[in-house]
């Protein structure tokens, strides 16, 4: 298990040019971010929400037998942390995309300790869900090519449109830039922030869909968090902690 770790962290190291069809940043969403990796050598994106709390998707953290969640320190080394507690969401199907099943796919983590100062708590939007045309920004700490996994752990950012393949989403908002341009969240995205002009974070990414045999590249799909506010704020308000929520 510790080899797989560190294989993921010398492959955080490379450098990379962007998500697919993104940018380099280190700006708000980058401060309130940080990386999840699983023992299978599975990548993720992680929001932090408190000093010791982090928001991802319930899929990044389900399927393996350890997780750990990964930043690096001022001088640049690699930093791991044993989650404390894992809290999925109750509704939260694992076999919902296979099926064609509803599922909310969040998780929140506990951390033993708190994240540095250097980290900012990042702002839930508690607006109604954004309507098709809506500008929207996507970041993560996932590859720049499909399947060039020795890209990821360098934060990136991409605007992107709300689209609405299956009409108005109520659990769900989906992201395109039009099929000519080949952009959107892929591996190890997955867990990070979708925000609004105002940085507000709307929903948490979860799907990529691609063209033919791609996989990412055409739509990104991420759950919305303000109709999920119960469970952020219950499960915060467990473990004494609150979010920051803005319209």
């Amino acid at each position: 298990m510790t080899c797989v770790f560190a294989g993921l962290l010398v492959s955080a190291r490379m450098p990379a040019e962007a998500v697919i069809g993104g940018r380099e940043d280190a700006g708000p969403l980058a401060d309130a971010s940080v990386m999840v990796l699983n023992a299978r050598g599975g990548v993720c994106s992680g929001i932090v929400l408190a000093p010791d709390a982090v928001l991802t998707a319930a899929h990044c953290v389900t399927g393996a037998d350890a997780y750990r969640v990964h930043y690096r320190d001022e001088a640049g080394e690699p930093v791991l942390i044993v989650p404390r507690e894992v809290v999925v969401h109750p509704r939260y199907d694992r076999d919902a995309i296979k099926a064609r099943r509803q599922s909310v796919d969040l998780a929140l983590v506990r951390l033993p300790e708190p994240l540095p100062a250097t980290f900012a708590a990042a702002t839930l939007s508690r607006a109604a869900a954004p309507r098709e045309g809506a500008r929207m920004t996507l970041g993560g700490w996932g590859v720049a090519a499909e399947g060039d996994h020795r890209s990821t752990g360098t934060f990136r950012a991409l605007d992107m449109s709300v689209v609405e393949p299956y009409g108005p989403g109520r659990i769900l908002v989906w992201l395109g830039n039009g099929p000519k341009r080949r952009a959107g969240a892929c591996d190890g995205d997955s867990g990070g922030p979708i925000a609004d002009a105002a940085g507000r974070v709307v929903a948490v990414t979860g799907f990529a869909r691609g063209e033919g045999r791609d996989r990412c590249g055409l739509m990104t799909q991420g759950t919305l968090v303000a109709p999920e506010r119960a469970f952020i704020d219950g499960t915060l308000r467990h473990w004494g902690r609150e979010a920051n929520w803005a319209e």
